[in-house]
C-alpha cells in the first residue's frame, strides 16, 4: 500500500465495559478514529489478519494476573496480527510492503516501535495464518511439557482448539503410537479422527471423562498435553502410567469465563508413587525452543505433513463475534479475522 492511499481514519475495537459473566456484544465498541501518525523510530502497519484466543477473555478482567497488562476500558483491545508495512524509519531493515507480525490487532492500522514487530518470512512458514496460530505453545507443550517419545500414548485435552489441533499432529510426527483427544461435540470428534488422524476422542458431556478415557487408553497414558484443567486433567492423571509426563499449557475450564485461577484436586501421594511429572510450560520460559519449532513446523507445512486448521471471519466488526464464538466452542482450530 502506498502512503498516498492511506485514509484519514480507521476503525478499532475497544473494551466498552468489563464483563462479569458471559461475554456479549455490549462489552465491545467499534470506533472510527483518526489514523495514528508514526513518530521517529516507529512503523505504520496496515493489519490484514488477526487471531483471537481464550486468554483475551482473562485480560478483560481488571486483575488478570498475567504477564501482560489487563485491557483498559475505553481503550482498544490487542491480539496477534499480521500486517503490511506502510511507512518505516529510514535506514532500518523494514521497507513498505513488508509483512510483519505483532500484538496490535483489533484495529485496521497500528503504529509501533520498529523493533516491536517481527518479519513474516513466507519461505519459513509458508502460510500467514501459521504466524497467528498457537503453534509455538503446542510445540512447547509437546516437546518440553509432555516430552512426547516414540510409541507413547498421548492425551491432548481441548484437542479441537487452535493449540490442540496442532499438538496432536506434532505428537504423531514425533512418534506417538496412539493419540487421544477430548472435545465438546461429535462434529469436532469426527474431524479430529477423520482429518487430523487422532485415534480416539472423548466427549465432554457424554459421561465421566475418566471412564471414556479408560476405554480409549486401557493400558494408560504416557504423555499429556493439557489445555483445559478441571475434570479432564484429573482423568488424565488417574490414567497416567508410571513416569508419565504432563505438560500444563492452558486452563480453558477457567479461561472461557474469564477466571484467572483454575484449582484442581489431585492425589499428590499417588503422583509421587508413580513418578508422574507435572510441568507448567509457557512460551516466555522456553524461547530457546522457537528456532527448532519454526524450522520443523515450516518443513512439515511445506511437505504437507501438517495443516493449520482455522476458521476465518471477515471485517473488523466481526472481531468481537470471533472471540465470543471461540469461547462458546463454535469453531475448530485457530480463529482469525480478515481486516
Amino acid at each position: 500500500m502506498s502512503p498516498s492511499n492511506v485514509p484519514a481514519t480507521h476503525r478499532e475495537v475497544r473494551l466498552a465495559s468489563r464483563p462479569e459473566r458471559a461475554l456479549d456484544s455490549d462489552h465491545f465498541v467499534v470506533a472510527e478514529v483518526p489514523l495514528p501518525q508514526p513518530g521517529p523510530g516507529q512503523v505504520l502497519v496496515r493489519n490484514r489478519l488477526m487471531s483471537v484466543a481464550a486468554s483475551l477473555r482473562t485480560l478483560m478482567r481488571g486483575d488478570a494476573g498475567m504477564p501482560m497488562p489487563s485491557f483498559e476500558v475505553g481503550r482498544p483491545l490487542s491480539a496477534p496480527a499480521v500486517g503490511e508495512v506502510v511507512t518505516a524509519p529510514e535506514g532500518g531493515t523494514l521497507r513498505p510492503g513488508d509483512l510483519v507480525s505483532h500484538w496490535a490487532g483489533f484495529r485496521e492500522y497500528a503504529v509501533m516501535e520498529a523493533d516491536a514487530v517481527q518479519p513474516v518470512d513466507l519461505t519459513v512458514l509458508p502460510d500467514p495464518v501459521a504466524y497467528l496460530s498457537q503453534g509455538p505453545s503446542a510445540w512447547i507443550g509437546v516437546v518440553r511439557g509432555a516430552e512426547v517419545r516414540e510409541g507413547d500414548t498421548v492425551f491432548v485435552s481441548g484437542a479441537a482448539g487452535g493449540l490442540g489441533t496442532l499438538a496432536g499432529q506434532f505428537a504423531r510426527l514425533r512418534g506417538a503410537g496412539r493419540v487421544i483427544g477430548s472435545t465438546s461435540s461429535q462434529r469436532k470428534a469426527d474431524y479430529l479422527i477423520e482429518t487430523l488422524g487422532y485415534d480416539a476422542v472423548v466427549l465432554r458431556g457424554a459421561g465421566p471423562i475418566e471412564d471414556q478415557l479408560r476405554k480409549a487408553a486401557p493400558e494408560g497414558i504416557d504423555a499429556v498435553v493439557d489445555t483445559v484443567g478441571g475434570e479432564q486433567l484429573q482423568a488424565a492423571l488417574a490414567l497416567a502410567r508410571p513416569g508419565a509426563r504432563v505438560g500444563l499449557i492452558g486452563a480453558l475450564s477457567a479461561q472461557v469465563s474469564g477466571e484467572n485461577t483454575a484449582p484442581v484436586e489431585i492425589d499428590v501421594f499417588s503422583l509421587i508413587l508413580r513418578g508422574i511429572q507435572l510441568r507448567g510450560v509457557s512460551g516466555a520460559r522456553h524461547r530457546d525452543a522457537l528456532a527448532e519449532y519454526q524450522e520443523t513446523f515450516g518443513r512439515w507445512l511445506r511437505e504437507g505433513s501438517v495443516t493449520v486448521p482455522h476458521a476465518r471471519l471477515s471485517g473488523i466488526d466481526q472481531a468481537p463475534r470471533a472471540l465470543m464464538e471461540l469461547l462458546e466452542g463454535h469453531h475448530i482450530g485457530t480463529v482469525v479475522v480478515e481486516l
